[in-house]
């Protein structure tokens, strides 16, 4: 890649996997009641046809890694987690007390935190508890986060049991002098044993986390992580660019010196030579840093066109209707978006005073819908277009005209009615999204709220 380019187009975007995303939510214009009235409206449109969807973030870790941004809680104390699962089902039944019938339950996901840090008693008391008022889909996608070090066959088996058939395990890098400094000492023979071990229960997709630009890591490091996973045959791998954000992150992302960053071209490159040794592996580019085998459903998405993006990520197919439990998920009627309170305290509170813990969130307008799509379709299929009445919108034009130079750089090709992202650009579709993101032109942040894009 055109160390030219990198150095252009190198600059803090967000990853979108929300339109708008979250810095940019009118949250004095949100109120709990609203949530509510698009949520019962999603699921009157959406529950027959398509079934909904849950996320529900599990947010407890024994350790700190410090390359994380996510939601989490450290500690070793095992009790926090029957008080938690019943918390949960505590919202789950006020959600279902709003609706007028049984919701049919097409994915679930549990994230985190480290879902396995709960015993598979707990697990199964939390999906046994979900499906005491809820259909489960005939053709469902259960997932969920597997750390390697603490995932027990028993852990696999009882899921597997409850209906999961897709497992991720985070592996980020087996460098030691890498693992070491972001906190994840993880051998490569437990991710074997773990990997292994999905593939005998019946797992029908198994998938490996990597991560590329962490502290001290070198293309050998990332070249031979890949050829470690390429011996296990993972079914789908996320290749994440490591997402920098200490000012947001606090102390979880200072484990290291900003120096120890592989930065610009150097990082950028780590990802185009693994990729070409995930392609030569016969593994197929999915969307922005996922990759499939030929075989996985997410492969079969693509080509039908059916990939989907939302604050789980990539997913091989789509509801309307999301619902986020747990504390800081975020639920998603398609109308609007909502957040549950970030930490376990106020969580705990809201839920004791028999309300649904959701502390902010966003209602999306005419025109966020018209450009949600847009974001969707350049994110999931690289393309989108504008030669239907409701994927117009008035300031279509003034972005066109942003992307020409985009086209000279060979970063896409433009028609009348269409924008196509070419191989070239696929690295820099957030670049593209961001000419459609109205939201974030209007209110350029005065610091830095995103990571970099490359």
């Amino acid at each position: 890649m055109s160390v030219s380019l990198i150095q252009k187009y190198n600059v803090p975007g967000p990853r979108y996997t929300s339109y708008p995303t979250v810095p940019y939510w009118e949250e004095e214009l949100f109120s709990l009641d609203k949530w509510k009235q698009t949520f019962i409206k999603s699921f009157v449109e959406s529950n027959t046809t398509e079934g909904i969807s849950l996320y529900i973030h599990l947010p407890f870790c024994e350790s700190m890694c410090t390359f994380c941004g996510c939601n989490k809680r450290i500690t070793k104390n095992h009790e926090v987690e029957n008080p938690y699962i019943l918390a949960v089902l505590k919202e789950w039944n006020l959600y279902c007390d709003l609706l007028p019938k049984k919701p049919i339950i097409k994915e679930i996901h549990l994230g985190g935190g480290t879902p396995t840090f709960f015993s598979p008693e707990n697990l199964t008391t939390l999906i046994n508890g979900i499906f005491a008022r809820a259909i489960k889909a005939r053709e469902h996608e259960f997932s969920f986060e597997g750390h390697p070090n603490n995932t027990s066959r028993r852990h696999l088996e009882t899921l597997y049991d409850l209906g999961f058939r897709r497992v991720s395990f985070g592996v980020q890098d087996y460098s030691e002098k890498v693992q070491k400094a972001i906190h994840r000492i993880q051998p490569f023979h437990n991710v074997a044993k773990v990997t292994f071990w999905a593939k005998e229960i019946g797992y029908t997709s198994v998938g490996h986390d990597l991560i590329f630009g962490l502290p001290f890591q070198t293309l050998n490091d990332v070249l031979d992580t890949i050829d470690k996973t390429n011996s296990l045959q993972p079914d789908r791998l996320a290749f994440y660019s490591y997402a920098h954000v200490p000012w947001i992150k606090g102390s979880g992302q200072r484990g290291f010196k900003d120096d120890d960053l592989p930065k610009d071209d150097e990082k950028r490159k780590l990802y185009e030579e693994g990729k070409k040794r995930l392609t030569a592996n016969n593994y197929n580019e999915i969307g922005m840093d996922h990759f499939a085998l030929e075989s996985d459903s997410m492969n079969e998405s693509l080509k039908k066109g059916s990939l989907h993006r939302n604050f789980m990520g990539y997913t091989s197919s789509k509801t309307q209707l999301m619902i986020g439990l747990g504390v800081s998920s975020i639920g998603d009627s398609w109308y609007s978006f909502s957040q549950n309170e970030k930490t376990i305290e106020d969580y705990y509170k809201k839920l004791d005073q028999d309300e649904l813990p959701v502390f902010r969130g966003h209602i999306l307008t005419k025109e966020d819908l018209i450009i949600r799509k847009h974001i969707l379709n350049l994110m999931c299929q690289f393309r989108t277009s504008w030669d239907k009445e409701n994927t117009y919108f008035t300031e279509l034009p003034g972005i066109i005209n942003q992307l020409h130079e985009m086209e000279v750089d060979g970063l896409l090709t433009l028609s009348s009615t269409s924008i196509t992202v070419t191989d070239k650009g696929k690295p820099f579709v957030r670049n593209i999204c961001m000419a459609f993101d109205l939201r974030l032109t209007k209110n350029a942040p005065q610091t830095q709220l995103f990571s970099m894009i490359v």
